[in-house]
């Protein structure tokens, strides 16, 4: 039998024995992880328990882009890093978490922002985009990329006790026809500046992003393998205090200037004024 690459060695069929028993992932399904590239955008407090879970599923390469440092008041909720890891660039303290859970893992990093002239060249290289970002300039920027880049994105964000999760597939249509939503359709503006406060001045319960990390490593692999329902059109919605989940649908929004009936946007260079507004 010639080699492949995506072969699981013995110590990796040890390893993923649990997926492997599953008739949903089999040895099958184990190799199309072994041979995935994931994209997380984001090390922070969605990224962190994500990277974790998918270097532990087998995913052959994680990209993460984050241009932040470790700092002590991140490790409440960033599971990724330790108090060792302050000052580190949180695209290396990840890495070496990685590498500490799963060596036969591939970390690519790009210690870096995210920005109009870099997101395409970086998505391209992914089969999958996950967005953990924090900021609503990046999460326009990682749909837009992802739309013009035909990529499924796994998007999630976190308030101080609650969360959102859905899944994007902007670039496709439905069964009837009807181009699939992007984040536009569901957030057609970002909030006017001053009405979300930012975590450090909000406050989150660590533990809440975890769930919707964990959340989102589950829906990544489902994409990746096409398991069960996904989230696509679908909001998933988590209530930590009153301990409930709920799902909406949404839609394509037709007046959207992405995906819409009369597309304004044609490439990223939109989001060069938006970002500098919004202090990119």
């Amino acid at each position: 039998m010639a080699y492949s690459p995506t072969m699981l060695t013995p110590e990796e069929i040890e390893r993923y024995k649990r997926h492997l028993v599953l008739k949903e992932i089999g040895g099958e399904g184990q190799q199309r992880l072994k041979g995935s590239r994931v994209l997380v955008v984001g090390a922070g407090g969605l990224g962190s328990p994500l990277i974790l879970y998918l270097a532990a599923a087998g995913i052959g390469t994680i990209g993460i882009i984050d241009d932040d440092r470790v700092s002590l008041d991140n490790l409440e909720r960033q599971v990724a890093h330790d108090t060792k890891s302050v000052g580190r660039a949180k695209t290396k303290s990840a890495a070496a978490a990685i590498e500490r859970l799963n060596p036969h893992v591939e970390a690519k990093l790009y210690t870096t922002r995210l920005v109009p002239e870099n997101a395409l060249d970086i998505v391209r290289g992914y089969d999958i985009v996950a967005d953990g970002s924090d900021n609503f300039a990046t999460r326009y920027l990682v749909n837009d990329a992802c739309y013009f880049a035909k990529l499924p994105l796994v998007f999630a964000a976190v308030g101080p006790f609650d969360g959102q999760l859905t899944t994007f597939r902007a670039f496709e249509t439905d069964g009837d026809g009807k181009p699939r939503p992007s984040y536009r359709c569901l957030f057609p503006e970002p909030p006017p500046e001053g009405t979300v406060p930012p975590c450090s001045e909000a406050g989150i319960l660590g533990a809440v992003a975890g769930v919707m990390g964990c959340l989102q490593a589950v829906e990544v692999v489902k994409e990746l393998l096409g398991l069960g329902e996904g989230l696509v059109a679908r909001l998933l919605l988590y209530d930590a205090l009153q301990a409930r989940f709920a799902v909406v649908s949404y839609g394509w929004d037709p007046e959207n200037p992405l995906n819409g009936r009369n597309p304004r946007f044609r490439d990223l260079s939109h989001h060069r004024k938006f970002m500098a507004e919004a202090g990119g």
